[in-house]
Formats: C-alpha cells, sequence, structure tokens
C-alpha cells in the first residue's frame, strides 16, 4: 500500500523522511538564491513527497530520483 495511515509508519521511513526533507532544503534554499528551477521544484518535492507515502522503499526509491535530477537536469 502507497498510502497509508501515519500510525503505522516505521522509524525507518521517519529517518528516511528526515534526510530527503534535509536534501529538499539544501536543493530549494539553493535554487531560490540561484534562481534555478529544478533544484527549487525538486527541493519543494523532496520536503513534501513523505508526507504522502509511508511506504519506506517507495520513500527510498523517490528521494534517490528526485536528489539525482537536479544533477542530471540542469536549466
Amino acid at each position: 500500500m502507497l498510502f497509508g495511515p501515519v500510525a503505522s509508519i516505521s522509524i525507518a521511513a521517519i529517518l528516511w523522511s528526515v534526510l530527503f526533507g534535509s536534501i529538499g532544503l539544501g536543493y530549494f534554499m539553493y535554487g531560490r538564491k540561484q534562481k534555478a528551477t529544478v533544484p527549487l521544484v525538486c527541493g519543494l518535492l523532496l520536503m513534501v513527497y513523505p508526507y504522502v507515502i509511508a511506504n519506506t522503499i517507495a520513500l527510498v526509491v523517490i528521494g534517490v530520483v528526485l536528489s539525482a535530477v537536479p544533477y542530471f537536469v540542469r536549466r
């Protein structure tokens, strides 16, 4: 189940959420300061998506993909 109740979230999911949220905050601040759209949007998505994804594996896969996008897409 991709979306689940908050009560069933694991400790691993919480730690991954904090990690990807921190990376997202860094991307967001960088994108805002440099006026770069891709890091700004990826940063926002990295900070928000852990609130709706409860599955730990999906959380990690989406987080890794969103963290890699600014490296490969440069605008």
